[in-house]
């Protein structure tokens, strides 16, 4: 079973593509220090080391002999057999450089420009250093860059000595918060003018919400303390990782290596059994980043969670001291957020839906993620058209899943996607459906050969999908079952999230005939990874590309919606397409198979239908209105360092959220809300299950896609008429 991260299918030491869980980065991870642990795993305390003496310097990292023979061997592991075929020359070896300087220093906070031209002679013979096995460049830049992280530190340390309150917050100044595109820093001045500029905005950004001197001064200097032990607590193994990770993200960015150690918690992940959270971590510049949230487990339980958040303290219980995690390294933020089933843990978070200085505290209940929470589900929608009831079975599958090791073992009763959604279809059935939505919202993959048989479900025979190998070969998967379940009108509901096994059933169903897709474009994971054992560590490398069977890729662009529901996830950096050096979108030959039904005739008729509906519809006219304050804001390249129009700034848009929150619920004829406290203390309360349950059960988008099918049905049935 998929457990979360980039939705993925993958192949193990060559192992069959049935059922691999995998756990993948949704985007480039930029952190020094690589690394991707779930708090899903273990039941550990937390433990931190001992403090060292912070006050020498951060010692020289050197390479090790197994280091450097494992570079050699994923060299020529990805030269032979990558997917994607490229010449490790002065080009490649170019970006390599400027990939591993970005990893290093993302934001452009640290080197200099003088750095930046010391290293220049390196840039010239990368390619042959990776292939030869030489590491020193690498190190010596690792080097030069906690040379600088270290001055860094020591510098936010010093500022909060000199006192917080002794800060002109009144001067009209702006800190450019996205410095990616931006030069490297000129010289030293440049270098602490930026660092003062961006002390300022820690100071502001903890006074806004509500901290007091005394407070903001302990929080900054844990914080950056936090950062030095960090730097102390680097280890050979961090430099190497992120050196061989810039090398393989020119390939793609689901080629990973990944280090002895990160290897052992890939490895604990897999099992079926897991304590936590149940959320997908990786670090990103100081902070630690939710890249996704797995299906059925506490933190998608509780509901407020999401991809894109940043955990800046964890606390223990109901009255655990916060403890700050900026600058902390990512093993050790997982060990305070993992912890004993039924325990409670809060995450403090900068929403990542928010560029403002709010922070919420999200309270989680530890617990196993079970496979029984991401069974499928069902319910039925009733609608009156024309005076007349019409019924619409909806079953939503939050994940392609299957009990490996039971149908290994030939128990006639292990649990599986498919199997379930046999059961579901054979009730529904009896209660005189008119049709049937299948919702993938969210569902970021697992199985193919799930994919592959709930396909099945719905036609009678033909090919589902091709899978296309480096050297051009196609295979395809078929239809194992002759039967066809259902064969009534069908709709799959889809957003950004649901990848891979997802967009591979989508696609089918769109391609037969079978079923509109509704909702929203989908992520564009169209890839197959194999993880490969090497003398030190594993290497994960792209084999082969999805195809649909009409020979579209499902790679890079994902699958795209018949009717375009308003999604909050545009413009956001999520999907295959937002990754750098990401496989592109193509075609190759289709194969044979019969369609069902031409839809293009109804596509249009049916958009006008569902546009006249929701243009007036309250909780899509919200989806937009958020739509449109989310990118107004997400996207801000510069905060002000004015305490006063900081502040006008952040007032200015929780009223702007504030009258939308309260445009909707004036619609729905419930209770104005004065501020946004109240907003957070009732969204708080509707995290509880049965709240949950209610509220997906009148879900706006189900509740539209039933209409858009009942729609569907009655143009067929006109058609049908007419042509007798």
């Amino acid at each position: 079973m998929s457990r979360g991260g980039t939705p993925d299918i993958e192949k193990r030491h060559g192992a069959s593509q049935s059922m691999i869980p995998t756990l993948l980065n949704a985007r480039k991870i930029p952190s020094v220090f690589f690394a991707l642990f779930t708090a899903l795993c273990l039941t550990t305390s937390s433990v931190f080391a001992t403090d060292q003496n912070l006050e020498r310097p951060v010692e020289e990292l050197k390479p090790s002999l197994q280091q450097a023979i494992a570079s050699v061997n994923v060299v020529q592991l990805l030269s032979r057999n990558h997917y994607r075929k490229i010449e490790l020359d002065k080009e490649s070896g170019e970006k390599v450089f400027q990939r591993y300087l970005d990893r290093l220093d993302p934001n452009r906070s640290f080197f200099l420009q003088s750095d930046i031209d010391q290293f220049a002679p390196y840039k010239e013979k990368l390619d042959s250093s990776l292939k030869s096995g030489d590491l020193k460049p690498a190190f010596e830049i690792f080097n030069r860059y906690t040379v600088r992280a270290e001055e860094r530190a020591r510098y936010m340390l010093a500022q909060v000595k000199q006192g917080v309150d002794k800060l002109n917050l009144k001067k009209n100044e702006d800190l450019i918060v996205d410095r990616k595109e931006q030069p490297w820093l000129a010289n030293k001045k440049a270098q602490r003018d930026l660092w003062k500029k961006q002390f300022k905005d820690s100071v502001l950004t903890l006074k806004l919400n509500n901290k007091t001197d005394e407070e903001i001064a302990d929080q900054l200097k844990r914080r950056n303390t936090n950062l030095l032990r960090r730097l102390h607590q680097s280890k050979s193994e961090d430099v190497f990782q992120t050196y061989i990770n810039s090398f393989t993200g020119i390939f793609d960015p689901h080629t990973q290596y990944f280090s002895p150690q990160t290897a052992e918690n890939f490895d604990i992940n897999m099992s079926l059994s897991l304590e936590g959270i149940g959320a997908v971590l990786s670090a990103e510049d100081e902070y630690t980043k939710v890249v996704s949230i797995v299906p059925g487990g506490p933190a998608d339980k509780a509901g407020k969670l999401k991809p894109g958040d940043k955990i800046i303290s964890v606390g223990q219980g109901q009255k655990g001291a916060l403890e700050d995690v900026v600058g902390m390294r990512l093993d050790d933020v997982v060990k305070l957020i993992r912890g004993k089933k039924k325990t409670l843990v809060r995450l403090e978070v900068i929403p990542g839906s928010s560029k403002s200085s709010n922070t919420r505290i999200y309270e989680i209940i530890r617990d196993k993620v079970k496979l029984e929470e991401q069974d499928a589900k069902s319910h039925i929608l009733e609608f009156k058209q024309n005076n007349k009831n019409k019924r619409i079975g909806v079953i939503e599958i939050p994940t392609f899943y299957i009990d490996f090791k039971a149908a290994q073992s030939g128990d006639p009763n292990y649990k599986s996607t498919t199997r379930d959604v046999r059961k579901l279809l054979e009730k529904l059935k009896k209660e005189n459906l008119d049709g049937l939505i299948i919702d993938l919202r969210g569902n970021g993959g697992g199985s193919l050969q799930e994919a592959n048989e709930l396909t099945g479900l719905f036609i009678d025979q033909g090919p589902t999908v091709l899978v296309r190998d480096s050297r051009g070969r196609t295979e395809r998967q078929q239809d194992p079952d002759p039967t066809q379940v259902f064969s009534g009108p069908m709709a799959v509901v889809v957003d950004r999230l649901s990848a891979s096994a997802s967009e591979i059933f989508a696609g089918a169903m769109q391609d037969y005939g079978r079923a509109l897709v509704i909702g929203g474009q989908t992520y564009g994971k169209g890839t197959v990874q194999s993880i490969q054992p090497l003398n030190h560590g594993q290497l994960k490398l792209t084999l082969a590309k999805f195809y649909r069977i009409s020979g579209q890729s499902t790679q890079n662009q994902g699958v795209l919606p018949d009717i375009a529901f308003p999604s909050l996830y545009d413009g956001r950096d999520i999907g295959e397409s937002k990754l750098p050096d990401a496989l592109p979108w193509d075609t190759i030959k289709p194969i044979p198979y019969r369609k069902y039904s031409d839809m293009k005739p109804y596509l249009q008729p049916l958009d006008d239908k569902h546009r006249k509906r929701t243009d007036e519809d309250p909780d899509f006219v919200y989806l937009n209105e958020m739509k449109e304050y989310l990118s107004r804001y997400e996207n801000q390249e510069r905060v002000s360092l004015n305490e006063a129009k900081r502040k006008h700034e952040i007032q200015t848009m929780r009223s702007q959220r504030l009258a939308i929150e309260n445009r909707l619920r004036k619609a729905k004829g419930e209770p104005l809300l004065n501020n946004l406290d109240e907003l957070e203390a009732a969204e708080q309360e509707e995290s509880s299950s049965e709240t949950k349950k209610k509220k997906k059960e009148t879900d706006a988008f189900i509740k539209e896609a039933g209409m858009v099918l009942v729609d569907l049905v009655q143009i067929q049935t006109k058609q049908k008429t007419a042509n007798r």
